[in-house]
């Protein structure tokens, strides 16, 4: 496998470990293909292993590809068998992704000051951040049925549905079209509600003129997507234009802004000027944006503190807002592809404010 090859060569060629071991349950999704292992020994020398429970074996061994799979005993003892396959490799200097204190304790124990223990979550999280080929087509699909979720929605809201039945409408039209699930809790919140940034989704009647944030995202094949529009049950007064008006100028400078080998905390810059300018910047209380992958939240992140460089091939959020409290709130998002040119969007959707019935 590509990923396997490339984390062998990250750890081992160039960092100087013999062994990684994977605790991390996307980590382990990412590497082997499949849910549901207990851990992922990668060695630099013979076939990596698997070992996995028995409710998740039969699947592991019929999906995974280029690994051993190892069946873990009831009440087996975990540390005790990673330790003993450590020493019949011969591992001198071992990396972990992710490990409590107990089991790092109860494992260097076992090893008995053999194998030198090092935990380096970076090295998977790194190789995660770009996204190959077969990432990128899943995505993309991720993307569009995101894209169909938030069709439902502008078409379900109107003043005298509750929120939780927008919800259902979106979940609903997701499904249908295949989504594996959504990546994470629905958020149609309208009202003053829609000032809260998470505001979440609650059984709250939708009213005439409520600005109203619908933030969702569907899975497919596990892999993630996010998107956020924010649209009114009815008319729009002035002041909700107003508002939409710098969140969406602010949406479309940091898109203009996006590309390889730029610093996130700029293409924060870029959206929070805008708002900033226009008077609101301290009403803009989070960051632009963050990466998606398997995880709807994971690295690169885009924020005035981000000292990440973008890469191609990096999958983003960019999603500027501005809430006020006991008013409202406005939120922008799509999840966009990072390249040379400009950045592929992978949701879609309406930029209007007023929803056409």
């Amino acid at each position: 496998m590509n990923r396997l090859r490339a984390l062998k060569d990250l750890a081992f060629s160039k960092k100087g470990f013999d062994g990684f071991l994977a605790f991390n349950g996307t980590n382990q999704q990412y590497l082997t293909g499949v849910p549901g292992t207990a851990c992922t020994f990668v060695r630099s020398k013979g076939q990596s292993i698997i070992l996995v429970h028995p409710v998740n074996f039969e699947q592991a061994n019929a999906e995974a590809e280029g690994f051993k799979v190892e069946k873990v005993k009831r009440n087996e003892n975990v540390i005790a068998r990673i330790a003993a396959h450590a020493k019949r490799s011969r591992i001198k200097k071992l990396a972990i992704d992710a490990i409590g204190y107990d089991s790092y304790r109860a494992l260097a124990k076992e090893l008995r000051g053999e194998t030198r223990l090092k935990t380096r979550p970076d090295f998977v999280s790194q190789l995660r951040q770009v996204k190959d080929v077969d990432e990128l087509r899943l995505m993309r699909k991720a993307g569009e049925l995101t894209s169909e979720g938030m069709k439902a929605a502008c078409d379900a809201i109107r003043p005298g549905i509750k929120e939780i039945e927008v919800a259902a409408e979106i979940e609903y039209a997701m499904r249908k079209r295949y989504s594996w699930g959504i990546a994470f809790e629905s958020i149609v919140a309208s009202g003053a509600r829609s000032a809260y940034p998470h505001g979440g989704c609650t059984d709250r009647q939708i009213r005439n003129g409520d600005l109203v944030v619908v933030d969702i995202g569907a899975r497919y094949h596990e892999y993630c997507s996010d998107m956020t529009r924010t649209v009114v049950a009815g008319n729009a007064s002035e002041k909700q234009k107003k508002i939409y008006n710098i969140v969406k100028q602010a949406h479309g400078n940091a898109m203009e802004a996006i590309r390889p080998n730029v610093r996130g905390r700029d293409i924060d810059n870029a959206a929070r000027k805008t708002i900033d300018d226009a008077g609101y910047g301290e009403y803009f209380c989070h960051g632009l944006g963050h990466g998606v992958g398997l995880e709807v939240h994971e690295g690169p992140t885009l924020n005035s503190e981000s000292k990440d460089i973008l890469k191609a091939g990096n999958v983003v959020t960019v999603e500027p807002g501005i809430y006020l409290v006991g008013f409202g709130g406005v939120r922008i998002e799509d999840s966009v592809l990072v390249q040379a040119r400009r950045p592929e969007e992978f949701t879609e959707g309406p930029y209007t404010l007023e929803v056409e019935r």
